[in-house]
């Protein structure tokens, strides 16, 4: 008996994409097959965007042909791979923070009871029953400000599931989760892969590939490099693929030698943008030589420190001090004659002016001062010069040093901005999150520079999301929860289950263990009563002296929210705070740039 052979549920053949300079895609192959996680690796640059721009419709190729279920088509728009049951989960959430989570789903897509009304009970019902087949359920009428980051990605994915996509993809979906979000995450594609759907899962986390997916892809330069199963590889050998060399996905950060404090804050009290205290007394000294982490899930005020700092943000009260001097409410400017370098978390809004020239946004810091002016007027010579060093030095991808910063890789925009901030002379570096949403080779040249600053007798700071990071760079980690430094442990010596602890409850004991046990069952619990007697159930439920994160609450017009923990389950209603936002970083919708 002859046995049937599905086609692959999607194939790339070809594909071709060229710009101006560069070859994006050269003839890559990609296959996807009904009911697989399907990973997509590759450096920042290497073509991964473009490909899945052509996918998407976003972009036409050269060369080459697409097929689903075996037959060959011509994707014209978005909405043209939408109706053919391609969806794509951004890295950066297309969502309306002010709009329900059933509006957010409707928009584009909207049910019709008749000509003129929506038909918002049907839809109702099909948003939670994707909900419960699927295992998230989800109240649709609640405010996406008020979700999660993790419960945001579950509404874009369901966002993708109503309008009956059979091919996700999804782009760095684990990038600004916590590790239990992760792992719900995980449980809800393997649930989509069981019925059918095919996923391709992009992502620079080599530890989450190797978890989640069935095969492997790995482009370089354009060009697919390999094709791996799971168990028969491990860390070490995709990220050679992806580079081209041996990376080292550990840096060795040597011994540290401090000095006296080079930048000291104390009893600093920062204010968010609600007028609410997001930073509460915070104290600390960064010394000469040393690399300070500060730990702690997205929200808990590191985003205010980190703008108090550099300027950004006016504190409230407290004293800064740089160098011995008090820089208290100083701005950008008058920090970095000061001395103070900054790379900024979000790249885009903070540290590049995307449309000006990559050589300009090399000396964005210094462009009125020797070389790069001569008075009044411009060095265009010493600009050119000094962006050619660095285009070399620190391994920027780029036709040349003209083309505009935004049509660069994400990973190549960050080593533009770290080529300008650690080329200054500084006695203070504040790095926040340096290699979000970077490949592993980036990653691995970025730690070198930062290693090699903090041995030239730099101060540096470090805030990251990434716990890893945290870990293997810093001398010394600062824990925050909830606008507090509640821990600063050796560097070192430091154990991630008991760091882990700490940004998740703010203490370190076995009876935090229990609180947070606790605390989640109250929140399963909730979503089974009515609003009315939610409080009575969170107030019963928690001990003597544990907070209940924010998530879990009902609504409250008198108390204001605190900057909460990642939560784990989506309440029926919550505070009205919006999350922590997401980072800015590599969306797919771009062309040149890779």
């Amino acid at each position: 008996m002859t046995q049937t052979v599905s086609a692959p549920a999607l194939e790339m053949r070809g594909i071709t994409k060229r710009y101006p300079g560069v070859v994006a895609n050269d003839g890559i192959d990609l296959e996807i097959r009904p009911g697989e996680i399907h990973a997509l690796l590759g450096e920042n640059g290497a073509g991964k965007s473009t490909l899945m721009n052509i996918l998407y419709g976003l972009a036409t190729p050269d060369e080459g042909e697409i097929l689903l279920d075996g037959s060959a088509v011509a994707i014209k728009g978005p909405s043209d791979a939408i109706a053919r049951g391609i969806s794509m989960v951004h890295q950066h959430f297309m969502l309306v923070p002010v709009l329900s989570v059933a509006d957010n789903i409707l928009l584009g897509e909207e049910t019709m009871a008749n000509r003129i009304f929506l038909d918002r009970k049907e839809a109702r019902r099909r948003i939670i029953e994707l909900g419960k087949r699927f295992g998230f359920e989800i109240d649709p009428d609640v405010k996406v400000e008020a979700l999660s980051v993790g419960w945001q990605q579950r509404v874009e994915i369901l966002k993708a599931l109503y309008r009956e996509a059979r091919i996700l993809v999804l782009d760095e979906p684990t990038a600004v989760l916590t590790p239990q979000e992760t792992k719900e995450i995980f449980d809800v594609l393997k649930r989509l892969a069981a019925e059918g759907h095919s996923i391709i899962f992009i992502s620079h986390k080599l530890y989450e590939v190797l978890e989640i997916a069935d095969r492997i892809t790995v482009i370089r330069r354009g060009k697919v490099v390999g094709e791996r199963l799971p168990a028969e590889t491990d860390e070490d050998d995709l990220a050679a693929l992806m580079v081209g060399r041996n990376v080292q996905l550990v840096v060795d950060r040597g011994e540290s030698h401090p000095q006296g404090p080079a930048l000291s804050v104390h009893d600093l009290r920062v204010l968010d943008d609600r007028g609410h205290e997001a930073v509460k007394g915070v104290s600390f000294d960064v010394r000469a030589g040393e690399i300070l982490g500060i730990a702690g899930v997205a929200g808990n005020g590191q985003d205010e420190l980190v703008e108090a700092l550099t300027g950004l943000r006016k504190p409230a009260s407290g004293r800064v001090d740089l160098a011995g001097k008090n820089v208290t409410g100083a701005g950008p400017r008058a920090l970095q004659n000061a001395g103070m370098s900054f790379v900024p978390g979000d790249r885009h809004r903070f540290g590049l002016v995307l449309s000006f020239p990559l050589e300009d946004n090399l000396v964005l810091t210094q462009y009125d001062e020797p070389p790069y002016a001569r008075g009044p007027f411009r060095n265009d010579g010493a600009i050119r010069d000094w962006a050619n060093r660095a285009i070399e030095q620190y391994d920027i991808r780029t036709p040349s040093p003209t083309v505009n910063a935004g049509t660069l890789s994400g990973g190549n925009q960050q080593k533009a901005i770290v080529a300008r901030e650690f080329s200054r002379d500084l006695s203070a570096l504040v790095l926040d999150q340096p290699t979000r949403g970077l490949d592993v080779g980036s990653i691995e040249f970025i730690h070198r520079q930062v290693i090699s600053k903090r041995d030239a007798n730099a101060a540096i700071l470090l805030v990251s999301a990434e716990l890893d990071e945290v870990m293997e760079l810093s001398d010394r980690i600062a824990v925050m929860f909830r606008g507090e430094i509640v821990a600063l442990v050796d560097g070192p010596t430091a154990e991630r289950e008991e760091i882990g602890l700490l940004m998740a409850t703010g203490r370190r004991d076995a009876e935090a263990l229990a609180a947070a046990a606790t605390s989640m069952a109250a929140a399963a619990e909730i979503q089974a009563k009515p609003v009315e007697s939610v409080a009575a159930t969170i107030d019963d439920a928690a001990p003597a002296g544990v907070a209940i994160p924010a998530e879990e609450r009902p609504p409250s017009d008198s108390a204001p929210p605190s900057p909460p923990p990642a939560a784990t389950t989506p309440p029926a209603a919550t505070p009205d705070a919006p999350p922590a936002t997401p980072p800015a970083d590599e969306p797919l919708q771009r062309g040149p740039d890779e």
